[in-house]
């Protein structure tokens, strides 16, 4: 007989006289009910235990967290809630199951607690809704990209440049931590090591994705990356994932009119396709805003956050006339931001990303040509000399979500903003010589997997949309 699922079983509409399904007891009611959940979808199946026809003995061993194998026959359900239910013919335990010490009790638990139990949190409603949606957004991501003649790259984790020129990298070595061999200068000698020269773990694969563009077209990276920021605020994570698309011959035009296309396909393709989870989780959410006062609540539901980036044509505006925006409206005159906007040149903050969203444009924004001071290095000048070409995308609740550029494709103005920030020209000679060989306009842009996910679940902390968080001082698991 073959093992069916909760998911198929609960889409029926028909008596079937034997199934076999296996999966976790959620809850065991009065000897009788036994709720169950494989995993394939946020919803239980009732099974429906005639406990005259069972050893008391093995009734007792039914208990939250027990995997159990039940066959039995499916039928129109007795109760409410559910179209169908099985009544069980047989049960076997599988494997032990320890009442007493088993965490994940039918009862709510704080995100600090399942974060301590991570490889257990995936049993709650919350946290397997959470992971469904990850998978179906990472499967959106690549069906997107595969569909529009994109090559899949994967981009090297140990890396001997720094993307960012932030410095906040994790080194890679297997030098003798306690006595590493010294040059003639009393520092570590790099030269000793595996590589043979000072290597980290990466912050970014766009530099590289950009050499397979200069010779593929279309590329995208998808992998994890790395930021040894010691910061422990909500949305910030050691280890995460990053999707970074990069195409030869586009240019800023074209790079907001992809991330605009991309973003509206991904989510679309779970409001498609993970209605049950998103409705769960758009419930638990409206829950927690009723406990939050007045002036801070949302003023949609996740659901509707999703339809607004879907529905909605996405605003452009340069980051010039935002300012201007900023500098008059009310909030700013009347001392209600954080952080004022006094001057053109400052670093946008959340606060006036969400108002400009939220607030003014009341759509999608994507703000374009950003001062160069505040923007990496491999972004094209604008010919002001000011300004380069970058753009970031800002979404309802979250502010920017994606970080995009057309990339500086002329050698002497790219070695002159390298100088600028004392990025040797060594370091990076592969990447000058794209500008050397066939240099032409090429655009791109990098999105945060886990804000995309915070983003699509209405999760408040980073740490709960990825399996197994790194954050200082903490490497469990």
């Amino acid at each position: 007989m073959k093992l069916r699922t909760v998911s198929e079983l609960l889409s029926e509409d028909i008596t079937i006289p034997e199934v076999d399904i296996k999966g976790w007891v959620r809850t065991f009611r009065a000897n009788r009910f036994i709720a169950l959940n494989d995993g394939s979808t946020i919803n239980n199946i009732q099974c429906v235990v005639d406990f005259e026809n069972f050893d008391e003995a093995l009734l007792k061993r039914i208990t939250t967290g027990a995997a159990v194998h039940i066959k039995g026959e499916l039928v129109e359900s007795q109760g409410k809630g559910q179209k169908v239910e099985i009544q069980v013919n047989s049960i076997d335990i599988l494997g032990d199951s320890d009442p007493e010490t088993y965490p994940i009790q039918p009862k709510k638990h704080s995100f600090e607690f399942l974060r301590e139990n991570a490889h257990l949190r995936t049993r709650t409603n919350t946290f397997s809704a959470i992971m469904r949606l990850r998978s179906s957004l990472s499967y959106a991501i690549h069906k997107y990209f595969n569909e529009n003649g994109f090559y899949y790259m994967h981009a090297p984790i140990i890396t001997g440049s720094d993307a960012e020129g932030a410095g906040e990298m994790f080194k890679v070595t297997n030098l003798d931590t306690e006595k590493p061999p010294l040059n003639d200068e009393g520092k570590i000698d790099y030269s000793k090591d595996f590589f043979g020269k000072e290597t980290n773990l990466t912050v970014s694969g766009q530099l590289e994705a950009e050499t397979y563009a200069m010779s593929l077209g279309k590329v995208y990276t998808f992998g994890p990356t790395f930021r040894a920021e010691n910061s422990n605020t909500s949305r910030h994570l050691a280890e995460f994932w990053m999707i970074e698309p990069e195409v030869a011959f586009m240019d800023l035009a074209g790079n907001m009119d992809l991330a605009e296309d991309f973003m509206k396909s991904v989510i679309k393709h779970i409001l498609d396709n993970n209605r049950d989870d998103l409705e769960f989780l758009d419930k638990r959410l409206q829950d927690e805003e009723k406990t939050k006062p007045q002036a801070e609540r949302s003023e949609m539901t996740l659901i509707e956050k999703l339809n607004f980036v879907t529905d909605n044509n996405f605003k452009r505006v340069s980051y010039t006339e935002a300012i201007d925006i900023l500098r008059n409206c009310k909030p700013n005159k009347k001392k209600k931001f954080k952080y004022p906007i006094n001057e053109w040149g400052v670093d946008l903050q959340s606060e006036h990303e969400r108002f400009l969203v939220e607030k003014h444009f009341k759509c999608p924004v994507i703000l374009f040509d950003y001062p160069a001071n505040i923007k990496a290095f491999y972004m094209r000048l604008n010919d002001d000399g000011k300004t380069v070409r970058a753009m970031d995308i800002l979404f309802p609740g979250i502010g920017e979500i994606v970080g995009g550029a057309q990339r500086e494709e002329r050698l002497d103005i790219l070695k002159e903003r390298m100088a600028a920030i004392n990025i040797p020209e060594e370091d990076l000679w592969w990447y000058l010589d794209l500008r050397k060989f066939g240099t032409a306009v090429h655009s791109g842009f990098g999105l945060g997997f886990e804000r995309l996910v915070m983003f699509a679940t209405g999760m408040g902390n980073i740490r709960d949309v990825i399996p197994f968080p790194r954050t200082p001082q903490n490497a469990e698991f």
